[in-house]
């Protein structure tokens, strides 16, 4: 993607996860906490969201709509305006053109001059993602996918909801665009991929995982510092191999299941008064020279 393209596609996210990179590494701030000095500000600073699901109606989350804005209003309290947000899927419910009209509106309020998306399976239902595509899609390729650099950190993001059989499953063609895109690549950059399905196998017996992300991250071994952001499981987890952390971002709707805690993976009614604390935003820095991801995790405000 580029630059142009980077500033025409924004496009828009569901929990939210401050990430922010300066010159190599990234470093976590929580909401409402003191900003960096000028001396450590960061390179780069962004946010993510993930799994609104605007459109839901249950008993797990009775207003979806209100605690998508509460989580749109703590990204915008930071206490700086982040480079870009991106959301990493399942923006709606039900795909209805009315749902994605509504998340559109609602990330409009975010105080960032872009916002990234992808897919979740739930923004595909019936069209194999076409009405997304409609509303988010400028600047992508194929069925969504893209990257761009910005302040020497390469971004990649992967449509992983498609043509789902069981699994995750990116496809040849995505397959091709990540080893075409990342070849010209120095080692020692910066490489951050988001998705909606994880890029491990999470927890395959419930389709929370990809079949064809070894393939992928192959081409992104040889990188020192590779950070893998995901949606899709409602749930804080992460995972180290090798250079690749995977990070498995909260939900602003409602909680699921932890790995195994039942036969599938619905919604989950928590006692009155306990929502918000499944719920949350997370705020992550990264700095040039550094080589930990340091991340801290705030409950929805």
């Amino acid at each position: 993607m580029t630059r142009r393209q980077l500033i025409r596609h924004s496009a828009w996210f569901g929990a939210a996860v401050g990430l922010a990179v300066v010159g190599g590494e990234v470093v976590s701030q929580v909401a409402g906490a003191p900003t960096a000095s000028a001396a450590t500000r960061p390179d780069l600073r962004f946010a993510q969201l993930s799994d609104s699901h605007i459109g839901f109606q249950g008993t797990a989350n009775a207003n979806v709509v209100d605690t998508f804005a509460e989580a749109i209003g703590q990204v915008n309290t930071l206490g700086y305006r982040p480079d870009f947000v991106i959301h990493t899927g399942d923006l709606t419910h039900l795909s209805t053109p009315e749902q994605f009209d509504q998340v559109k509106q609602m990330l409009t309020g975010l105080n960032t001059p872009h916002v990234f998306t992808v897919p979740g399976e739930h923004d595909s239902t019936d069209d194999a993602g076409q009405k997304y595509r409609s509303v988010f899609g400028r600047g992508t390729r194929g069925d969504g996918w893209y990257s761009f650099d910005i302040a020497g950190v390469h971004v990649i993001a992967l449509v992983n909801t498609l043509n789902l059989q069981n699994l995750g499953h990116l496809g040849p063609d995505q397959l091709d665009f990540v080893r075409k895109d990342v070849a010209g690549l120095t080692e020692d950059t910066p490489i951050v991929v988001f998705s909606h399905i994880p890029l491990f196998a999470m927890y395959p017996q419930w389709g929370w995982g990809t079949d064809d992300a070894t393939q992928a991250l192959s081409y992104l071994r040889r990188f020192s510092s590779v950070t893998c952001l995901n949606g899709h499981v409602h749930q804080l987890f992460t995972k180290t191999e090798g250079n690749v952390t995977f990070y498995s971002g909260t939900t602003t709707a409602y909680p699921l299941p932890k790995p195994g805690d039942g036969p599938t993976p619905k919604p989950v009614t928590l006692p009155a008064g306990k929502l918000h604390a499944a719920l949350g935003i997370r705020e992550v820095t990264y700095q040039k020279g550094q080589h930990a991801l340091a991340i801290k995790d705030e409950q929805l405000a």
